[in-house]
């Protein structure tokens, strides 16, 4: 088994085949979204694959340590963007391809008119053991 983060991007222009915005968005619209991802995870969850989910509130902020004291803080959390992680789900799977076939599966996500959004999700890999670094 591996682990994969799905990472699901939001953004504020259109992005994907269904090219309305979220926030254009009629409330059943955002319902019927939602209840396709919970849908999507309690059958993961039967099926063993399921890890962890969240959604993510689009506010945030960039923090760093910046020497002792209060470590700097910028709105954000892509201030320079209207791009941003709207949330994630972590999937443990047999194979990559089955990663990408759920991957597939959760883009199609119903948006505006009930149509699949097609969003890109950015699949990530979990490391399973520190890089060797060799000259």
């Amino acid at each position: 088994m591996a682990k994969y983060l799905m990472l699901k991007h939001y953004r504020g222009a259109p992005a994907s085949v269904n090219d309305v915005p979220m926030d254009q968005w009629t409330p059943d619209e955002i319902t019927a979204h939602i209840q396709y991802m919970n849908d999507f995870a309690a059958r993961l969850r039967a099926s063993g694959e399921y890890v962890d989910s969240q959604a993510l509130q689009p506010d945030g902020a960039w923090v760093r340590s910046d020497g002792p004291g209060k470590p700097p803080v910028v709105d954000g959390p892509f201030a320079e963007t209207k791009d941003l992680v709207a949330g994630w789900m972590i999937i443990d799977v047999d194979s990559y391809e089955r990663a990408v076939e759920l991957a597939g599966e959760l883009s199609a996500a119903p948006g505006a008119g009930g149509r699949p959004i097609h969003e890109w999700l950015e699949l990530r890999p979990f490391m399973s053991h520190a890089p060797t670094v060799t000259d």
